[in-house]
C-alpha cells in the first residue's frame, strides 16, 4: 500500500495514573497541552446511581493518555476514545454512558446513567488559575460554557451544578491533617493519613499553639492524640478559634468532662465546645493504635464530607 495513502491510526487509550485527585489531573492536562492537543471530560449529569459526584474529571492527552474518573472505571476507556474524536475534529462533544445513552454495550454497574461534557482546550489559563489557588489553599471556580465552548475562572459556589447554560465546577485543597501527640496512635495516624493522600503536619512537643494557628484553615482536622489535657490544651484553644472542620481529642468521656469544665472556666462557649469530637473516632473504643488510626481518619473523611457536601 502507498504509505501516503495510509488511514491514520487513532491513538489507543491507555491510562496514565489511577489518581482522581483534582489538582494532579488539572496539572496531567497542563503538560500534556504543553504536548499537543488535550480534552478535559467533565461530569456534567447523574441519572439515577452514580459512583462520582458532579464535576468529576478524566483528562486526554492527543498520544492517548488519560486519567481520572467519572465512573467507577467501566466507562474512562471509552470516553478517552470519544475524547481522541473531539481533539481530531477540533470540537466539543456531550456524551451520555448508562441509561439514555446510545452506548448499549457499556453498562453502569449502579444501573443509573452520566453525561459527560468534553471540552478540547484551547489553553490552560484557567486550569493554572485553579491550581494556583489551590496551592495557595484557597477554594477556586471554572465555568464551563458548552455553547460557546469555553472554559472560565469564576468565583466557587458550594458545589458543583448548571447555572442557566453553563456548568460551574467548584475545587477544594486536599484535607490537611494537623496531629499533636508524641503517642504510638499519633504514629498510625500520621501513617494512614499519608497513605490516604492527605496533607498532614505533625505538631512537635513544645511548640505553641501560635505555630499551629497558622496552618489551620477550613479544609484542616486536627486530631489531638494526647493522654493528658494540659499537653493539649494550647492547641485545642487555637483549633477552637480557628475555621478548621474537624476538631478531635483523645480521651474517656469522664476526660472529656473535665476538658469541657477547663474551657468553660476559661471563657469558651457552648458553641465551640460542641465543635470538640470526643472521644475522638467514628467507633469506638479501641484497644490497639491501627483501629484507632482508622477511626480518626474515618471520621475527618466523614466531616470533611458533611462540611463540603
Amino acid at each position: 500500500m502507498d504509505q501516503t495513502h495510509a488511514p491514520i491510526t487513532a491513538p489507543i487509550p491507555v491510562r496514565a495514573s489511577s489518581t482522581d485527585d483534582p489538582a494532579e489531573l488539572l496539572r496531567f492536562a497542563i503538560d500534556a497541552h504543553g504536548l499537543g492537543a488535550v480534552a478535559l471530560a467533565t461530569l456534567v449529569e447523574i441519572r439515577g446511581g452514580a459512583a462520582r459526584a458532579l464535576g468529576a474529571h478524566v483528562a486526554v492527552a492527543a498520544d492517548g493518555r488519560f486519567c481520572g474518573y467519572v465512573s467507577g472505571g467501566c466507562v474512562e476507556a471509552a470516553l478517552a476514545s470519544e475524547a481522541l474524536l473531539a481533539m481530531a475534529q477540533g470540537r466539543d462533544r456531550t456524551v451520555k454512558f448508562g441509561d439514555g445513552s446510545p452506548f448499549f454495550d457499556i453498562v453502569l454497574p449502579c444501573g443509573g446513567g452520566i453525561s459527560v461534557a468534553i471540552h478540547v482546550l484551547k489553553n490552560v489559563g484557567a486550569l493554572r488559575h485553579v491550581v494556583e489557588r489551590l496551592e495557595r489553599r484557597q477554594a477556586a471556580g471554572l465555568a464551563y460554557s458548552p455553547e460557546r465552548q469555553v472554559l472560565e475562572p469564576v468565583d466557587p459556589l458550594p458545589r458543583a451544578c448548571w447555572l442557566k447554560r453553563d456548568f460551574l465546577n467548584v475545587y477544594r485543597p486536599r484535607t490537611r491533617v494537623i496531629l499533636s501527640g508524641q503517642t504510638i496512635e499519633a504514629q498510625a495516624v500520621a501513617r494512614l493519613a499519608e497513605a490516604s493522600g492527605y496533607e498532614v503536619i505533625v505538631r512537635e512537643q513544645g511548640e505553641g499553639g501560635r505555630v499551629a494557628a497558622d496552618s489551620i484553615d477550613p479544609f484542616t482536622a486536627v486530631v489531638l492524640l494526647h493522654h493528658e489535657l494540659d499537653a493539649e490544651a494550647a492547641i485545642l484553644e487555637t483549633a477552637l478559634a480557628s475555621p478548621g472542620f474537624y476538631i478531635g481529642a483523645l480521651g474517656s468521656t469522664r476526660t472529656h468532662r473535665r476538658r469541657v469544665e477547663r474551657l468553660t472556666v476559661i471563657g469558651f462557649g457552648k458553641d465551640d465546645i460542641t465543635r470538640i469530637k470526643a472521644p475522638i473516632g467514628m467507633f469506638g473504643p479501641t484497644r490497639d493504635a491501627t483501629s484507632l488510626a482508622l477511626s480518626v481518619l474515618a471520621d475527618v473523611a466523614a466531616a470533611r464530607l458533611v462540611a463540603y457536601a
